[in-house]
């Protein structure tokens, strides 16, 4: 059994409390911490089972009896949690981005390699049933070398301009998922990103400093070209789809919907429109990538995701953004350095 505490509780923080404990039967959630905890929230805890709930992060580094902390706190604050967890001893699930800044993912690398423990990024969509799919035909080799990999992520609506303005831009909050699923399916790390995009849908968006629309094409290290297109409204919901075209063949998959009931009349011919947001479209997702961080630690296993994934997540997100501005494609090796 690994004790748990979740730093951060707010949105996110649930849906991990939800999966670690209806779901892993060998953990325990002993704490959850948040600045802003308010009385609902302790409420939900406590109909969780937690017994302790704090406002001081704090307090749940120095228990002994707590095994791994999940950082789900604001992206300001992963890093700097993440180095003091990994110097109080716990093993750490955190969530995406470690960091906004390069040097201060590469100083928790450091610690991480210095303590040895279990260090997850949550990149939750490496763990969905459709994209595991598309990994293991391309690992198998049915469809032969990997040529063109097509990824579409579209948000069902933009989010709050005072979000949108501490994000980090769309390539690092948005895209960063389809950047680690492009290097995930391949196998292969990308070499040069060329991004273009544009202010479509809400100026204030733009006036936030942002774009929401993109797309962005890239070519990895083993020759592989790939395209995700990337928009922050699409009216009909949450629109997740994927191909990778192989030498051999090609493998693609569509959304998830809550039925797949077409209704066909003199009018026409409807289905349902896709799971309306990640959280729908992903739960099992959360779920499963919390089974392999609790396996992993309790039995000292890899992590599925390390820290590693998390910093060149990161730096593609930059080079798109480096992209965008200078209007010409971006090596990654201009921004490792």
């Amino acid at each position: 059994m690994v004790n748990l505490g979740i730093i951060g509780f707010g949105r996110i923080g649930k849906v991990h409390a939800e999966s670690l404990t209806k779901y892993i039967s060998n953990a325990s959630l002993k704490s959850v911490s948040d600045p802003f905890i308010g009385e609902e929230d302790i409420k939900y805890a406590k109909s969780m089972g937690v017994k302790n709930i704090y406002k001081d992060y704090t307090k749940i580094l120095d228990d002994p009896e707590i095994e791994a902390v999940l950082i789900c706190s604001s992206t300001d604050t992963h890093s700097k949690i993440s180095i003091e967890a990994l110097r109080a001893g716990k093993h750490v699930f955190c969530e995406k981005p470690i960091d906004l800044n390069i040097d201060k993912i590469k100083e928790v690398l450091e610690e991480v390699e210095k303590s040895k423990l279990k260090f997850q990024v949550g990149f939750n969509r490496r763990f969905d049933h459709n994209f595991r799919a598309i990994k293991d035909v391309v690992q198998s080799g049915k469809i032969g070398d990997p040529h063109i990999i097509k990824v579409t992520s579209r948000d069902p609506e933009v989010p709050p301009i005072e979000y949108v303005k501490v994000s980090g831009g769309i390539f690092l909050d948005m895209t960063i998922h389809d950047f680690d699923i492009v290097r995930y399916l391949s196998g292969s790390e990308i070499e040069e990103v060329y991004a273009i995009g544009n202010t479509l849908i809400d100026p204030a968006v733009g006036k936030a400093g942002d774009i929401d629309t993109a797309i962005i094409t890239l070519k990895l290290e083993n020759g592989t070209l790939a395209v995700i297109d990337n928009s922050r409204e699409a009216v009909y919901g949450y629109d997740q789809r994927a191909e990778v075209f192989g030498s051999e063949g090609a493998i693609s998959i569509g959304n998830d919907f809550n039925s797949t009931a077409v209704v066909s009349t003199s009018d026409g011919i409807v289905s349902e429109k896709p799971l309306y947001f990640f959280l729908e479209r992903y739960m099992q997702a959360y779920v499963d990538e919390m089974k392999e961080f609790v396996q992993a630690v309790e039995e000292g296993i890899e992590v599925p995701v390390g820290a590693m994934d998390g910093l060149k997540a990161v730096l593609i997100g930059i080079a798109a953004k480096k992209s965008l501005k200078e209007r010409r494609p971006i090596k990654l090796s201009e921004i490792n350095l």
